[in-house]
């Protein structure tokens, strides 16, 4: 059983260097890329490029680990280098885990670095000119995800984060809206439309090495029936599946061949629902599937995520 992402959410896990995701359609405000990996111990430099076709770059992100320590920001227009933009790396170094993320906005491109405002990069080429996102040099690449294409979203800004991410040393649907990016724990949300069947969900985040459980709850309207409940138990290392119907819990699902979801650990869950069961995908591979227990009527229009985590983005 093969993952088939949304259009919209092209995620590329472990994969070799140099890296290159097509982008198709452009970019426009609303949407993302999202970048995850760890800096090589011994690094120099590494760079994330959103390129435009042949030699010319829309963005050009270089760190570079030297004397400076500097993200050195620049553009290629007509094989030219522009002017470049220097900001100090901060707490980035070698060895260290980062998550990118670049948002698109009418006037910039909005970068966040494990949660903080990082910089912001006017746009000196049309961002629907991009066609690709190139990743290489001095690191390990984990995953690289161009999120919110294929649909039209309002124009929205993304939320600001009060706090730091306290980090460690068959075809789907278009997904209705941008994503949320670090939202605070514990985390609700309505899911526009439901989770009808064939539409796919994305949570991805963060376990804490001190981490002892944490849930996802599909409901049935807030309060409601509890659809499907995903209960990682960290200090037994099992992952519980439930659901909660009039109240009541129901027999648990417990057994697993391999469970990804284990403290100090990144992890990106997709779910999706099917006519009889959810699918859940773990990093793009099948995970489990739990057969639907309620009689044809409510549908899930809940998410909820709580207890020892912290999350990277949602997106439906």
């Amino acid at each position: 059983m093969a993952f088939v992402p949304a259009p919209g959410y092209q995620p590329a896990y472990n994969p070799p260097l140099p890296h290159v995701s097509p982008v198709a359609g452009g970019l426009r405000p609303g949407m993302a890329v999202y970048v995850q990996g760890v800096v090589a111990p011994n690094a120099d430099r590494f760079r994330v490029d959103l390129g435009v076709g042949g030699a010319d770059v829309a963005l050009h992100l270089n760190p570079r680990f030297g004397r400076e320590a500097v993200a050195v920001l620049n553009s290629r227009t007509g094989g030219r280098w522009g002017a470049e933009r220097r900001r100090p790396l901060g707490p980035l170094g070698p060895g260290c885990p980062f998550e990118l993320v670049v948002t698109v906005t009418p006037a910039a491109y909005r970068i966040l670095l494990n949660g903080s405002d990082f910089e912001e990069f006017p746009h000196r080429l049309p961002p629907e000119q991009v066609t690709a996102v190139t990743v290489d040099g001095d690191v390990q690449l984990q995953s690289v995800t161009v999120l919110g294409g294929g649909g039209s979203f309002p124009p929205a800004a993304m939320p600001d984060v009060p706090q730091p991410i306290p980090y460690p040393q068959n075809r789907l649907p278009v997904m209705e809206q941008p994503p949320t990016f670090h939202p605070p724990v514990p985390f609700v949300a309505t899911i526009p439309g439901g989770l009808t069947p064939k539409k796919t969900i994305v949570v991805k985040g963060f376990i804490p090495p001190d981490a002892k459980r944490f849930h996802i709850n599909l409901r049935a309207g807030r309060g409601g029936d509890v659809l499907l409940h995903v209960n990682p138990r960290l200090g037994e290392g099992i992952l519980v599946r439930n659901s909660q119907l009039g109240g009541r819990w129901g027999a648990e699902e417990r057994d697993l061949p391999h469970n990804p979801l284990q403290r100090g650990a990144h992890f990106d869950l997709s779910v999706r629902c099917g006519n009889h069961r959810f699918k859940v995908f773990a990093e793009g591979r099948p995970l489990f599937s739990f057969a639907h227990r309620a009689p044809p009527g409510p549908h899930v229009d809940t998410l909820e995520v709580g207890g020892d985590v912290v999350l990277s983005y949602v997106h439906f």
